[in-house]
């Protein structure tokens, strides 16, 4: 809502209180000022309105006029002006010699051309009004002034050059703020200043308004209310200068006098009103129904509009001719040959008009406040505040009284309060007296018998329905300044995290410092990416949750996998030439094991990783390693290192995976996830070159009992390492032979690391050789070669019974 602060005035007075100022209390009071805006952005003096007594050509140019300019003093102004649009007769804005106009230009007397030049005529952007309040007339050359602007007065009042707009950002419930009356009674109760409202009048003919024109309503609950006036003889033409230039404050463009009073009332009772031609409506009675399933209607846009049932639409008791609370119809609209009308002021149920709007697509101004609810004691006053407008604006003559149907409920409704309760809430001492004062403000009636009080709202406050909202009203009004607060009177303890938060904590500072940086990414995919890369220790008829009503087909699906967008993350970036890339997201992956979802699919956490381009680049060394299996794997072993859990890996093949170059992580029995190189077509498809990722369950994780971290003796005695090869089947998992090797040579044998794998040469083409480093310790003694020469013999043994296994030699 825009609100134009002269315009504010016609009906409270808020003093030499500046716009910021009167912005920060009505912010404090419950409505958030976004901003404030000024029609220009530096005033000027010495600027005033001239009257063009001649204006004749240049002798020495083409394309300048010599003017002479009656600006209310003894003797004219002589001015030479370029405008295209200057002529004799007119009424113009001067800027007399010692005016200064933005940008420090200074005026003064000059000679153009040879000749004497005393001021300038000015257009509304060398004053530097904003484009936006410019009107169209005005949008090119100079401005011609209306033949009822006072020669030698200041143009500030006549052109609103001295308003400021403040913006609202109105919660939904407070639609009483969606007019100037509206705000008015919420300035006056802030600031506690006397409230001057319209009081208008209906100016009637002897005319009978039953000769022009009917109403019928078929459904009372969606048009409670429909009043339709007839006013004849309008002449239509521009509308008075001071209502466009409220009109343009508040962001409507002046269209002509009719249209623009029916808006001007809008904005004022926040009532929408709609002007038919009455000779294009070809018909004396107006009948409110239900459109008919596939009924259409062309709408003042221009577009054809495909109805249903469920549209309430107005008629001439044949075809439609408005989309009731939304928009009018084109084909009576009215024009420059229009000179009678029929004007609309109609109650229409909020619903009604909502789904309308959902269904169309149509959104306006009427509807906006439809949708909202209006106060159903204006509806009548807001017809008749315009019949009076239209009739000293637009010359036109009100037939007889209103043509009508009225099943509306205007009753206000009742709220009880109580002060100790209201001092309980608020945890204030607020007397009755306080209380009765701050009713008084808000123009509420009320009475009081000793702290009960029972609060009568007016129907313009449809947001206030209970005690609640009462309470809300006094503590605004009250001020939220004036509120006491306390620290609380329980005893605080220090906060700190869970567990699992600390363990989030723990495992996204070691994949950061490792080199991946964090993304977050979308919960919705389309369809392919919705059922690709699912970890395996997942369901295999696993169905990806659907959305009833997506936002478009890329954004249909939750999530069964991180791996998809991290990967078109990977696209977004390569694309960009930002080739060497890794990121990782620990999120959220959406499981449900229902075909027809009745009920929230459970969220299970995942750790994901994904790596393109190159690793490790230092170019002082000449060292260059791209992305491998090992590095992520590397990745994965140390941060379960770091988490001190010990997992195993097995080869294995997926979907949208190489099929030599991926393996599954297990803890003890349990699959938590896998890692490996990214399938080289699919790679392809999304324009990535070698691309690893790794998967994991973190849900698993978390819920893991965490083991503590025990401390022992540094030994001091020696250790011993030897290292051998063991030629086996290239079948063998280097992985299986280690742990076999732990589990002969324990409690002796501390730590086994594989630190090479051969084929080639003197090997059968079947069999490798795997070389493992091996730390021997013995805490309490010495070893022996012979103890270790023993258990090197049992581990050699117990490999060649298991896997067939020998000693390269």
């Amino acid at each position: 809502m825009l609100v134009s602060l002269n315009w504010l005035k016609n009906y409270v007075d808020f003093g030499v209180q500046t716009p910021e100022q009167l912005g920060e209390k009505i912010t404090k009071s419950g409505i958030e000022v976004d901003g404030i805006e000024y029609i220009i952005s530096e005033t000027s003096d010495h600027i005033v309105v001239g009257f063009v007594k001649e204006c004749e050509q240049h002798p020495n140019a083409d394309k300048l006029k010599l003017c002479q300019v009656d600006v209310g003093e003894e003797e004219p102004l002589q001015i030479i002006c370029g405008a295209s649009n200057i002529g004799q007769g007119q009424k113009v804005v001067v800027a007399k010699p010692g005016a200064v106009l933005p940008g420090d230009f200074k005026i003064k007397q000059v000679k153009l051309r040879g000749i004497e030049s005393n001021g300038m005529i000015c257009s509304l952007q060398e004053l530097s009004v904003g484009e936006r309040f410019i009107h169209t007339q005005y949008a090119e050359g100079i401005v011609v002034l209306p033949d009822d602007a006072v020669v030698g007065e200041d143009v500030d009042a006549l052109l609103n050059l001295d308003d400021a707009v403040l913006e609202f950002d109105l919660t939904p419930n407070r639609a009483d703020a969606l007019s100037m009356l509206g705000v008015a009674y919420e300035v006056a109760a802030i600031l506690d200043e006397e409230l001057v409202l319209p009081k208008p009048a209906l100016p009637t003919s002897t005319e009978k308004v039953e000769d022009f024109v009917t109403v019928k309503v078929d459904d009372a609950n969606a048009c409670p209310y429909y009043g339709a006036f007839i006013i004849k003889d309008i002449k239509v033409q521009a509308a008075p200068l001071w209502m466009r230039n409220y009109l343009l404050a508040a962001g409507i463009r002046s269209i002509n006098n009719v249209v623009d009073i029916t808006n001007y009332v809008l904005l004022e009772y926040g009532q929408p009103l709609h002007a038919f031609d009455y000779d294009l409506l070809d018909s004396k009675e107006i009948v409110v129904r239900h459109a008919k399933d596939q009924e259409q209607l062309v709408t003042l846009d221009d577009q054809t509009r495909t109805l249903s049932s469920e549209n309430l639409l107005i008629t001439n008791g044949e075809k439609g001719v408005a989309l009731a609370g939304v928009m009018g119809g084109a084909e009576t609209e009215v024009n420059e040959n229009t000179s009678t009308i029929l004007l609309e002021a109609a109650y229409f149920n909020g619903q009604s008009v909502r789904h309308t709007v959902k269904e169309t697509g149509l959104r306006s101004e009427a509807s906006t406040r439809y949708e909202r609810g209006i106060d159903p004691n204006r509806v009548r006053e807001a017809g008749i505040r315009a019949c009076e407008l239209l009739v000293e604006y637009a010359n036109g003559t009100v037939v007889g009284n209103i043509a009508e149907f009225d099943a509306l409920d205007r009753t206000e409704r009742t709220v009880q309060m109580n002060t100790r309760e209201v001092n309980r809430r608020l945890g204030t001492n607020i007397s009755n007296e306080e209380i009765e004062d701050i009713l008084r403000k808000l123009r509420f009636t009320f009475a009081r018998t000793e702290d009960d009080i029972k609060v009568n709202v007016p129907t313009r406050r449809g947001d206030i329905t209970i005690f609640e909202d009462m309470l809300e009203e006094v503590a605004r009004i009250y001020g939220y300044d004036h509120l006491p607060f306390t620290l609380p009177a329980n005893a605080s303890k220090p906060g700190g995290l869970t567990e699992e938060q600390l363990l989030r904590r723990h495992v996204k500072s070691y994949v950061q410092s490792v080199g991946l940086s964090e993304a977050i990414t979308y919960s919705l995919l389309n369809k392919k990416d919705a059922t690709s890369f699912v970890s395996p220790e997942l369901p295999d008829n696993l169905e990806p949750v659907a959305l009833s009503m997506p936002m478009s087909e890329d954004h249909q699906y939750l999530r069964v996998s991180l791996v998809p967008e991290l990967l078109q993350r990977l696209t977004y970036n390569v694309a960009r030439n930002q080739t060497d890339v890794a990121l990782y997201e620990l999120g959220s992956i959406f499981l449900s094991e229902e075909k027809q979802i009745t009920k929230q699919p459970k969220e299970h956490a995942r750790l994901t990783g994904a790596i393109t381009g190159t690793w490790v680049d230092h170019a002082w060394q000449q060292e260059v390693k791209a992305v491998d299996f090992y590095v992520v794997k590397g990745i994965v072993e140390g941060l379960f290192h770091y988490l001190n859990i010990d997992v195993t890996y097995q080869p294995t093949q997926m979907d949208g995976m190489h099929p030599g170059r991926c393996a599954t992580i297990h803890l003890e029995d349990q699959l938590i996830g896998f890692l490996g190189q990214v399938h080289p077509a699919v790679a392809k498809e999304r324009d990535l070159k070698e691309t690893y990722v790794f998967d994991i369950d973190m849900e698993y994780i978390l819920s893991l009992d965490r083991k503590a971290l025990t401390y022992k003796t540094v030994p001091k005695y020696p250790s011993i390492v030897r290292d051998v090869a063991f030629v086996v089947s290239d079948a063998v998992h280097a992985g299986n032979v280690q742990a076999e090797i732990k589990r002969v040579g324990a409690p002796l044998v501390k730590q086994v690391e594989a630190f090479d794998v051969y084929t080639g040469d003197n090997l059968n083409i079947d069999e490798k050789s795997i070389a493992f480093n091996i730390h021997y310790q013995n805490p309490e003694k010495t070893l022996t070669d012979e103890e270790v020469d023993a258990s090197m013999q049992a581990i050699i043994t117990a490999i060649k019974e298991s896997f067939g296994g020998y000693v390269r030699s």
